[in-house]
């Protein structure tokens, strides 16, 4: 059985996790594809709130094997107290993999990040300060530590040594930045990597094998597509590629073994950090949107930047991703407003533009055209087929899809697992 492949469609935290849960369900296998601690997954269960960093939200379905992919970058300290968290809630991790080809994020990564945002005066790009940018250069100047290198006994120390000894003088000199306590911090991740061990592998035959014997395999991407290092709003982007093409690359999977891609967007948007955001409010509704949506990061706490659902930046996340459906989440934030402004185009000096500037001084300047859509001012949370939904709700689903160039095939009116409604067909046959 083919892949699917489930990615944010906008800057990050669009609900990924509740989609990927519910899916893992009826799925052999999650993966997770790329980035690293820097990403958040908060999914509401009967058993609690689990905020996940690391670890695949596949993890709280049994019988689900997870996979961190190979295009993972992870902090092996965080990972170890992730699991070890779960654990003590009564959450099986036996079922995880661990890709030995994966990168690791070593402390002196964070300082260097801290240093990097601190050289960038007055304009940051607002990173999360979790060291995964320093980690991927690294990894592609070929100078990285992987998972397989920590785990190994025989060269791991010498390593680490000639590690923290190049990157102190670097802290010191260049960033003018307090040294990592090299002894310390060797033993920690030591510590680390022997709890990891058992879990370590070849995670790209490991995925091979389960689409071999037919199994269903979820592969979820980090961040958003408007993050992608390539193709988003740089250079206030993430380090990765958290697209379909990101996702095949990180998880080990031929483009030709995906089926599915579905494209998770909030029915609003959000922004966590620096950079272009045309539909932003900065008015008491943007407050109230925020408020009702919780909208406060789950890795940093900060308080995002909220606006309306931008459909230019969607269409466009579609078209490059081969997005086969939508899941909107977060419809019940918007329950209360009417109207509701959807942005249907963009302006830039005075002219319609079709497209997403490159340059981000371009992208600054944009005005967006706002199109009003009826609200419905009616409680959609405790509604569970989509026939049920008001008739505006309805209309601004369609809509969206119409925009977007992608049919909306599930909605989110709520944080907890049941509150997922269907748009068109069963919800069974929708998180097959």
């Amino acid at each position: 059985m083919p892949a699917t492949i489930v990615l944010g469609g906008q800057w990050g935290d669009e609900g990924k996790g509740k989609i990927t849960d519910a899916l893992a369900s009826s799925s052999g296998m999650v993966v997770r594809a790329n980035g690293g601690s820097n990403a958040g997954h908060t999914i509401s269960t009967p058993q609690g709130v689990f905020k996940m960093h690391l670890v695949p939200s596949g993890i709280l379905s049994p019988g689900t094997t997870c996979v961190i992919g190979a295009g993972v970058v992870i902090d092996p300290i965080q990972l170890a107290q992730e699991l070890q968290e779960l654990r003590d809630r009564g959450i099986d991790t036996s079922a995880l993999v661990i890709s030995d080809r994966a990168h690791v994020v070593l402390p002196y990564h964070s300082e260097i990040d801290r240093g990097e945002e601190r050289l960038r005066g007055e304009v940051p790009i607002g990173t999360t300060l979790r060291g995964i940018g320093p980690a991927y250069a690294d990894k592609v100047s070929r100078r990285g530590m992987r998972i397989a290198d920590l785990c190994d006994e025989r060269t791991a120390r010498p390593e680490l040594d000639r590690s923290f000894d190049a990157r102190n003088k670097l802290l010191s000199a260049y960033y003018e930045s307090e040294e990592v306590d090299a002894v310390s911090m060797t033993e920690q991740l030591i510590g680390a990597a022997e709890s990891l061990w058992p879990f370590v592998g070849h995670a790209e035959d490991v995925v091979q094998d389960a689409l071999d014997r037919g199994e269903r395999v979820i592969v979820e991407c980090a961040q958003g597509a408007m993050l992608d290092i390539d193709y988003g709003s740089y250079p206030f982007v993430t380090s990765s590629s958290p697209t379909a093409a990101g996702a095949c690359q990180g998880a080990g999977i031929a483009p030709n073994q995906v089926d599915r891609v579905i494209g998770v967007f909030k029915a609003y948007s959000s922004r966590v950090g620096s950079g272009p955001f045309p539909t932003e409010l900065f008015d008491e509704t943007g407050h109230e949107i925020r408020e009702r949506g919780r909208e406060y990061g789950t890795t940093t706490g900060r308080p995002r930047r909220v606006g309306w659902f931008d459909s230019v930046a969607a269409r466009r996340v579609v078209r490059l991703n081969g997005v086969t459906e939508i899941a909107l989440t977060l419809l019940d934030v918007l329950d209360g407003f009417d109207p509701i402004q959807v942005g249907a185009g963009y302006e830039l000096d005075g002219a319609a533009i079709e497209h997403v500037p490159t340059l981000s001084t371009d992208y600054d300047r944009v005005k967006p055209i706002l199109a009003p859509a009826e609200g419905w001012l009616e409680d959609t949370t405790a509604i569970r087929e989509g026939q049920d939904l008001p008739s505006k709700a309805r209309a601004y689903i369609d809509r969206i899809g119409a925009l977007t160039g992608a049919p909306v095939s599930m909605v989110g009116v709520g944080p907890d697992r049941d509150q997922l409604v269907s748009v068109g067909r069963d919800i069974a046959a929708v998180i097959r």
